[in-house]
């Protein structure tokens, strides 16, 4: 039998990151500091996952610009494929604000990475056993969500769905975030997204709205930073808390992308869900002391650091 595949339609941006001391006020002016553009969004996932050993496939279309070129670069380098189609045009841009404390807030531009077709769409290959990955990002904007959600909700028998819901769930058409949550096998999200989702179903207890929108035998991951991440194996299971790892934070900007990636491969070769999400907890915190947004650990320092059980 083949081995299974991870598969990602999340798009991919050039992120700008610019560690700033505190946001200006309305109308004001901040110093910010950049080291320059580096290549972020769908790419923290994929380069995670592929840092696992796993073959990786990117199905997120690129653009013919210089900053589609940089992203093929990095892609080539960590030898994911890419299989998504090509447009002229180019990738859009993420500005990335970074407090002191590591906390990051986002302003994106979109550019040919949210123009996906039905067609080609279509005619990805999908092999039973693969794993298929959706961001919300992709499932919010006015062109690739109605592809994404036509794509993902009517994927075949055998194959695996793991969807992140993003920071701009609640900016998601409702109707394609719960044909494509019904759908899903693993949702991953954070605790401020878990509350967007709260106020989204109208339900006050977090996994009980995410059980709202996804099936009995789904399963349910809430990270929460220091906390750890809370785990729900299936619909009336009590959540499980996996503990983090304490660490000095220094960037949390593709933390969450280390995480549900490792899951995700930690999953592929067979381990059970607390076993993933154990390694998961690791990688985001090695991640969390490097900066920039693709920072996953490979599959080695992963071993290393849960052998020492710190840095």
């Amino acid at each position: 039998m083949n081995k299974p595949r991870f598969i990602s339609t999340g798009s991919c941006v050039l992120d700008l990151p610019m560690n700033v001391p505190h946001f200006p006020t309305r109308g004001g002016d901040v110093i910010a500091h950049s080291a320059g553009a580096v290549v972020g969004g769908g790419f923290n996932v994929v380069s995670a996952v592929a840092r696992q050993g796993i073959e990786t496939h990117l199905a997120s279309v690129l653009g013919t610009g210089s900053n589609s070129a940089q992203v093929r670069y990095e892609l080539e380098s960590e030898g994911i494929i890419h299989i998504g189609e090509t447009l002229v045009g180019d990738t859009g841009l993420c500005l990335t604000l970074r407090e002191p404390d590591g906390e990051r807030t986002f302003i994106t531009t979109l550019g040919v990475e949210a123009e996906p077709s039905h067609d080609e769409f279509d005619q990805i290959d999908i092999r039973r056993g693969d794993w298929v990955y959706v961001s919300g990002y992709d499932l919010a904007y006015p062109t690739s969500g109605p592809v994404v959600t036509d794509f993902a909700a009517n994927l075949p028998e055998g194959v695996t769905l793991i969807v992140d819901t993003g920071p701009i769930v609640d900016e998601i058409n409702y109707r394609n975030l719960t044909a494509v949550l019904s759908r899903c096998d693993l949702v991953s999200l954070n605790r401020r997204e878990a509350g967007l989702v709260q106020e989204l179903t109208g339900v006050s207890e977090r996994f009980a709205a995410l059980r709202s929108l996804i099936r009995d035998d789904a399963q349910a991951l809430v990270r929460a930073g220091a906390e750890g991440c809370w785990v729900q194996t299936a619909s009336g299971a009590v959540p499980t808390r996996i503990p983090a790892f304490p660490i000095d934070v220094i960037d949390t900007t593709g933390s969450g992308d280390a995480h549900t990636g490792v899951v995700a491969a930690t999953l592929m070769e067979g381990q059970d869900i607390e076993a993933a999400v154990r390694r998961a907890n690791a990688a985001a915190a090695i991640a969390c002391t490097r900066r920039g947004p693709a920072t996953c650990p490979t599959r080695t320092e992963i071993d290393a650091f849960l052998t020492r059980g710190e840095l």
